[in-house]
């Protein structure tokens, strides 16, 4: 009797582990694998126009259309937030709550969240689909890096600097950029919502 209840008992454990080994693998698969080339993998702190600490794994699950300005810019970044706005009117609008439109300021000390909130009041830029962005001149430096963006800061209030506007897929894969302003951005509008319909 003992030998049938011992037996038993090293079964069940035997049985145990291997669900709980089941479990883990099922778990691990249900967290679908971030890869090496997605944004999200970026431990880097951001804070939003309206005060809030987020990191860039924060807006997986959407597609993110996503350019570098700054508030104090007269000459490029209005018209590359004018092509924004250009583009935010294209995207359909069964797809819209699909996408994430993104501005990240190449200028931290200048663009506070108090100013970034004003700078998207300003430009009709303050529902949720816009999202805008500020971190340390190290985080912001390597961010650039990653979008190619080049800046330099030519004067205390004043950068030259790349005029890319980049999409990036719900898993934070760079999936389309284009540079340039005022240009045509019929591939840009047409990649956004093909990325965004996988989504529906």
């Amino acid at each position: 009797m003992k030998k049938i209840v011992m037996g038993l008992l090293i079964l069940l454990i035997g049985l145990q582990s291997c669900t709980s080994q089941k479990k883990s693998e099922t778990a691990t698969a249900t967290q679908k694998t971030i890869s090496d080339l997605s944004i999200y993998n970026l431990p880097s702190q951001w804070t939003t126009q309206d005060n809030k600490n987020i990191e860039m794994k924060d807006l997986k699950g959407k597609v993110l259309v996503m350019v570098m300005i700054y508030t104090s810019c007269k000459s490029a970044c209005p018209r590359l937030v004018a092509d924004m706005r250009h583009i935010e009117e294209r995207i359909p609008e069964n797809l819209k709550n699909n996408v994430q439109l993104v501005l990240v300021s190449i200028d931290p000390t200048v663009d506070t969240p108090q100013r970034l909130k004003e700078f998207s009041i300003e430009n009709k830029m303050d529902s949720d689909q816009w999202l805008f962005l500020r971190s340390t001149e190290e985080n912001t430096r390597e961010f650039a890096a990653v979008l190619a963006v080049n800046y330099k800061k030519i004067s205390p209030i004043d950068f030259s600097h790349s005029n890319i506007i980049s999409v990036f897929n719900a898993d934070g894969e760079l999936a389309f950029q284009q540079e340039g302003l005022g240009v045509s951005y019929d591939e840009t509008v047409n990649k956004i919502t093909e990325e965004a319909e996988k989504l529906n």
